[in-house]
C-alpha cells in the first residue's frame, strides 16, 4: 500500500474511534509509521486528509453504483432503470446497496465518525444530515415523482413515500453498526420491507 493511501486509512480509522476533533496529525503520522513532516509532503493539513477521504468515498460509491447500472445520484438518469425493474431485481439492488454501505470500510468508518461528532461539530452534523437524510430523500422523492407521473406508482405524496421507504433502511443499518450479529435478521426484514412497499404503491 502506498503512503498516501495508508495515511487515509489510518486517519479514517482514528476518526471513527476517537472522533475527528480528537485526532491530531501527529497521531496519524505515528499510526502510519512516519514523522509528521513526512505526512505534510502528502497532505497539507488534517482538513486536506478529510477532503481526500470524502473523494475516496465518492469514488467507491460511484464504482458500486456503476456495477448496478445506475448513477445513484441523478434520478433523472436512473429513472429508466426503475421504470422497468421487477420486484426481485429491486430487492437485489436494495440488498446490494445496503450491503455496500454496511461493509465498505470507508462508508462504515465515516458513518461512525459522524455519529460521534454530530453533537459537538456543527459542520459535521450538517454533513451527517446531508449524506443520510437530505440527499437520499431528495433522490428518492424525485424518482418517485417521475414514477407517479408515468403511472407506475400510485398518486400519493412522494415526499412521504420516500421517507417511508428510506427510514426503515437507515434504521436497520444503524442497528447493524451497533450489533453486527443482527445483519442476517436485518436483511430478511429489508427484503420484506422492499417487497411490501413495492406492492403497496405500484400500479
Amino acid at each position: 500500500m502506498d503512503t498516501k493511501k495508508k495515511i487515509l486509512d489510518v486517519a479514517l480509522t482514528l476518526f471513527s474511534e476517537k472522533g475527528y476533533g480528537n485526532v491530531y496529525v501527529g497521531q496519524i503520522a505515528e499510526g502510519v509509521g512516519i514523522k509528521a513532516p513526512s505526512l505534510y509532503k502528502h497532505y497539507k493539513s488534517k482538513q486536506d486528509i478529510f477532503e481526500a477521504i470524502l473523494e475516496e468515498m465518492r469514488n467507491r460509491y460511484d464504482k458500486e453504483a456503476a456495477h448496478l447500472n445506475m448513477t445513484g445520484n441523478d434520478f433523472l438518469i436512473d429513472f429508466e432503470l426503475y421504470n422497468n425493474i421487477s420486484e426481485d431485481e429491486l430487492v437485489k439492488m436494495g440488498i446490494g446497496l445496503f450491503s455496500f454501505f454496511l461493509h465498505d470500510e470507508y462508508e462504515c468508518k465515516f458513518r461512525k465518525m459522524l455519529t460521534i461528532e454530530q453533537f459537538s461539530n456543527k459542520e459535521l452534523a450538517e454533513l451527517f444530515s446531508h449524506q443520510y437524510f437530505n440527499e437520499p430523500l431528495k433522490y428518492q422523492t424525485g424518482l418517485l415523482q417521475l414514477l407517479i407521473m408515468q403511472g407506475h406508482m400510485k398518486n400519493e405524496d412522494a415526499n412521504v413515500m420516500a421517507l417511508q421507504f428510506f427510514a426503515p433502511i437507515y434504521l436497520l443499518m444503524t442497528v447493524c453498526d451497533r450489533e453486527p450479529q443482527r445483519e442476517a435478521e436485518a436483511l430478511q426484514i429489508l427484503e420484506k420491507h422492499i417487497r411490501q412497499f413495492n406492492r403497496m404503491y405500484k400500479e
